[in-house]
């Protein structure tokens, strides 16, 4: 008796809703937003009347008070219970803290005998932060020394770093007045060590302290950019302390380098037609010549340029992407991302000038193992030079790994194939020193 009555009511309001409608006309396609999410909707003024129908319906003379108002309640109760399936609150993350959490536990390591250290160091008298991960501390020690000065490569690790950790123990240092060791210290106390050969110095005691905390008698060091500088005076001065040296970014002739940068820049503007641009190169001009330093600000505008035109990251308007992507980082807090480019501006203004007066063509021979990663479209720090020198100088082995589709920032641009060329051409030299866990 009640489903006949169910059905019969329900025929008779769809009969109902179909002919408002007809006479409303077709409903207005608009592009305005859903009601907010949050919010519980009220029925709409179609249910009203099946709700009536329901527990009105005159042909129900056993219907009790009672079973009107329980039938009553169960709609209400289906018509709430959708809504508020549709008012979810979206997934997350809502915060950097829960997207930091969510990187971090997939990153972690779980295999045991796995490294996953953030510490401090003492070096240079000044404490120091180091990120050391890998999947087995058997493996051969990969340390980064990073660009700059002041460019932090610890916090995107997260994003180019996972699979070298299955080959290497791999080591991200914040160096003296960059990244989490600028936090760390006070910036007017460590000003004035802030020098080409204090950092050389530094240097040398992380690799020494490296070589002592996991008992190996070599490592890989790995220099980016101006850490490429540190890592040239590593291999020159302690090549017993190394597998080998990796160069990325290579920096040679400084002040060459600069100048074919200026010049590729001018010719990517002028084929743009770009007038800003094409006034804003001529304004520096002539530019790095002789040997007093470029000045930040002529650095900086030719720098604009040349990021806009993919001289930094091949295809793109300059290093934006990777920029951002610091602030993802589960090492950093969010005292050390606050500070982050005061540090990068505070290396820079210490330690620039000098680099960009550094020839360090003159480097004929190295006593350990030579490789050098260079990105075809960089012009940030030109890997033609760098390819010219690799081309002259002299070392126990050697090999350059051209990356087709990088301009400066190789391990983001083609993290790929940075893992597969640090697994081919690095790790056989750890194999033949017996620096690997056994079969």
């Amino acid at each position: 008796m009640r489903t006949r009555w169910l059905r019969k009511a329900t025929y008779q309001h769809r009969r109902n809703r179909h002919a408002r409608r007809q006479e409303a006309g077709p409903p207005a396609r608009d592009l305005q937003a859903p009601p907010d999410a949050g919010t519980l909707q009220p029925p709409d003024a179609c249910t009203y009347p099946l709700i009536e129908s329901i527990v009105r319906e005159p042909r129900m003379p056993n219907a009790t008070a009672a079973w009107r108002r329980f039938t009553s309640l169960m709609i209400l109760l289906a018509m709430t219970m959708t809504a508020t399936a549709g008012a979810a609150e979206p997934p997350g993350p809502h915060s950097r803290a829960e997207a930091t959490r969510t990187i971090a536990d997939l990153r972690r390591i779980v295999t045991e005998r796995g490294v996953e250290r953030v510490e401090k160091v003492r070096i240079g008298g000044i404490e120091q932060w180091v990120a050391i991960r890998g999947n087995d501390d058997r493996n051969p020690i990969l340390l980064m020394l990073h660009g700059g000065p002041g460019w932090v490569s610890m916090p995107t690790s997260w994003y180019f770093q996972r699979g070298w950790e299955e080959y290497f123990t791999v080591v991200q240092w914040d160096q003296r007045g960059a990244g989490k060791t600028y936090t760390e210290n006070d910036p007017a106390v460590i000003a004035p060590t802030m020098t080409h050969e204090r950092m050389i110095a530094d240097t040398e005691e992380m690799v020494a302290w490296l070589r002592k905390e996991f008992g190996k008698d070599r490592i890989f060091v790995l220099g980016n950019s101006w850490g490429s500088y540190l890592g040239i005076e590593l291999a020159r001065r302690r090549p017993e302390w190394l597998h080998a040296y990796i160069g990325m970014g290579q920096a040679t002739n400084v002040p060459e380098s600069e100048r074919r940068g200026w010049a590729w820049t001018m010719n990517q503007a002028r084929r743009d037609g770009n007038a800003e641009a094409i006034a804003d190169l001529e304004s520096i001009a002539p530019y790095a010549q002789g040997d007093s330093a470029v000045p930040l600000s002529s650095l900086l505008k030719q720098r604009k340029w040349l990021n806009h035109y993919g001289g930094m990251v091949h295809n793109r308007t300059g290093g934006e992407a990777e920029a951002a992507a610091v602030s993802l980082s589960p090492e950093y807090t969010d005292a050390d991302l606050a500070k982050v480019w005061e540090a990068n501006a505070f290396s820079m203004d210490k330690l620039l000038g000098d680099l960009l007066t550094l020839d360090l063509s003159h480097v004929r021979r190295l006593d350990t193992p030579l490789i050098l990663f260079l990105g075809r479209h960089d012009y940030n720090v030109s890997s033609t030079a760098a390819a010219e020198w690799f081309g002259l100088v002299q070392a126990p082995e050697k090999k350059l790994v051209w990356f087709e589709h990088s301009a400066h920032e190789v391990m983001i641009e083609e993290p790929g194939k940075m893992l597969l060329s640090l697994v081919h051409h690095a790790l056989p030299i750890a194999e033949r020193a017996g620096d690997v866990p056994p079969p």
